[in-house]
């Protein structure tokens, strides 16, 4: 096999652009509607805990940095298979690791309404984390084998984007589920939905288009290089065809994303954890008007992503420079999104908290798809599981870091502004540091 230079072009260099296809529907737009109905569920189900939060933490007799270290338990599960679902993706395909992954943490999350206390939540969470670490690798990696490089952006914003869906879909749900029944019923009913979800993964999607009965030729045609790099990939290992993997661990573009990605995390992960206690304690929002309030972020958030999707694929394909499209949008978005949420603390109502946390999720999730779309445009087919689990499992660190720093910030101070303002610096570093590096020419070349 042949080496193809369009796969490991510098950054900031132009590329060809493909003819336009024919314009009839391709396959390719059910197997993303699939990647994103299990993004909604794996969101509802991680959203379930901070809504749950305040009765389970009363019920079960919970301080608050009992409750932020049982949020942080889950990524000691989901880093370490962010990587390696994303590893296992490149050899045995997306399909079936994010099946296995659905069923997962589908099981621990219903097995969380088993939970009685502090230990048996702590074990249960890196359990469910487990299961829910590779969906960003695994959706990154099967949206490279269905869409051209063209519509990375828009694949990858409109999937990522299913991820605010599910909490706008799981937070009234979770909402009425309280009211019917306690926390308990709540994460058993959403365990028996992803169950049903993984049987209908596996009938709807297969690994690439020439595997899939329902293909066409020309969903077969348009992929076709993409399909011979990942059908070719036993005897195309060599130095001489792909760099390693650990050839573009050493890449200040791969860092800087991850790093930038980190600080998106930590924003999301202290919104998804402490949001919904802070208007119920802080603000004194009661539970039937968490649904409301506690969904409009969420809505905000799909919108972002998209919009961002959208917006940086029309820029790389009218300037031939991908990479630097969703750079350029990560440090602006990243910029804005820090300000935002440290004038949080200062809001004097609630409307103005949850409006300023509304344009917070919106514009964090400008950025939202970029980190994924920068990597698939910048890394090739055989590698492009394995380091995106890489920078997806670095960035989620962030979740180990900041549920448990932001409880202990509120039990020793009990300031909710002081914690928005931290979370705010996290950010910002991430956003000058992509400013610094995301530019940089030294990407895939041959070693």
């Amino acid at each position: 096999m042949s080496h193809r230079p369009d796969l490991h072009k510098p950054l900031g260099a132009t590329y060809n652009q493909p003819p336009k296809p024919a314009r009839r529907f391709r396959l390719r737009w059910v197997i993303l509607a699939a990647a994103a109905l299990v993004l909604v569920l794996n969101y509802a189900d991680r959203a379930a805990l901070g809504v749950a939060g305040p009765q389970m933490i009363a019920q079960l007799g919970l301080s608050k940095a009992e409750f932020g270290l049982i949020a942080s338990a889950f990524f000691f599960g989901y880093v370490p298979c962010a990587f390696l679902g994303g590893w296992l993706s490149d050899r045995f395909g997306p399909r079936s690791i994010m099946g296995v992954a659905v069923a997962w943490w589908s099981l621990f999350t219903a097995l969380t309404a088993a939970g009685t206390g502090f230990l048996s939540l702590l074990f249960i969470r890196i359990l469910f984390g487990f299961g829910e670490g590779p969906q960003g690798s695994v959706s990154t990696k099967t949206m490279h084998n269905w869409f051209p490089q063209r519509q990375m952006g828009t694949a990858m914003g409109i999937v990522q984007g299913a991820t605010p869906l599910g909490g706008a879909i799981g937070t009234p749900l979770v909402v009425w589920l309280l009211t019917i029944g306690d926390w308990r019923l709540a994460f058993i009913a959403l365990g028996a939905i992803g169950l049903l979800c993984t049987l209908g993964w596996f009938a709807v999607v297969r690994d690439r288009p020439d595997l899939h009965p329902w293909a066409r030729q020309e969903d077969v045609d348009e992929q076709r290089e993409r399909i011979a790099e990942t059908a070719e990939a036993p005897a195309a290992d060599s130095k001489e065809d792909v760099p390693s993997m650990g050839h573009y661990f050493k890449q200040p573009i791969i860092w800087s994303t991850a790093i930038a990605f980190f600080g998106y995390a930590w924003v999301l992960y202290t919104f998804l954890t402490w949001f919904p206690v802070y208007l119920t304690q802080e603000r004194g929002v009661n539970l039937k008007d968490l649904a409301i309030t506690g969904t409009i972020p969420w809505v905000l958030g799909v919108v972002g992503f998209v919009v961002g999707g959208l917006v940086t694929d029309r820029i790389a394909n009218r300037t031939g420079k991908p990479a630097v499209a969703r750079a350029v949008m990560i440090v602006a978005g990243l910029a804005v999104t820090a300000v935002l949420f440290a004038l949080i603390g200062l809001a004097t109502s609630t409307a103005a908290a949850v409006a300023l946390m509304a344009a917070v999720v919106f514009v964090l999730y400008l950025t939202g798809a970029q980190y994924f779309a920068i990597v698939s445009d910048i890394v090739p087919s055989r590698r492009l599981g394995g380091v995106m689990g890489f920078v997806h499992a670095l960035a989620n660190l962030a979740g180990i870091a900041a549920p448990a720093i932001v409880g202990a910030i509120l039990d020793n101070t009990g300031s909710w502004a002081l914690t928005f303002t931290v979370s705010a610096g996290v950010c910002i570093t991430g956003a000058a540091l992509m400013a610094a590096f995301g530019r940089s020419k030294k990407i895939a070349t041959v070693v």
